[in-house]
């Protein structure tokens, strides 16, 4: 079973001259060590934005993305990606962690970097490039917020309507 994370907010750090990230406390005491692990796997996610994934989960998502192909070479081609690009990466005692260098070039990672918790997983933008995506989908957003919540007002009043029937 796939274990469910809340992570949310966007934390803005800066990249050390050593390579080192700190991972603030607001976003680390999100993840449940017992359940998840203290360690974390830095891997490309979707639209190549490169993620930390608590260590246990990114198992998790790795066997379940493998298991759900159906050509035996996209799994293969899953799991040499997934693990062959993924690195595991523990906080030091001033909860940092190193970034590797390879990451950084590849990721096109600069020194100012935004957090950002994306429900299972942290994502590592550029401060400028995550500004800039959030002005670029801003209102696609509100658009779908509105709607999810006329949703919830309509299902609501639905419940109301019936509570008052059955009386």
């Amino acid at each position: 079973m796939i274990s469910s994370l809340d992570l949310t907010g966007e934390y803005e750090h800066t990249v050390d001259d050593k390579g080192r990230l700190f991972i603030s406390n607001k976003l680390r005491s999100q993840i449940d060590v017992e359940e998840h692990g203290s360690s974390f796997f830095i891997s490309p996610g979707p639209n190549g934005i490169y993620c930390l994934y608590p260590e246990k989960y990114f198992q998790q998502i790795v066997l379940v993305g493998a298991s759900g192909m159906d050509a035996p070479n996209e799994a293969v081609a899953f799991e040499r990606i997934g693990f062959g690009l993924a690195s595991k990466v523990e906080l030091d005692r001033q909860g940092r962690l190193l970034l590797p260098e390879k990451f950084r070039r590849r990721a096109k990672l600069g020194q100012n970097l935004t957090l950002v918790g994306t429900r299972d997983h942290i994502e590592l933008w550029n401060t400028d490039d995550w500004e800039t995506y959030l002005s670029n989908n801003m209102a696609q957003f509100q658009q779908h917020m509105t709607q999810a919540r006329h949703t919830i007002l309509q299902k609501q009043i639905r419940e109301l309507e019936l509570q008052g029937e059955e009386k």
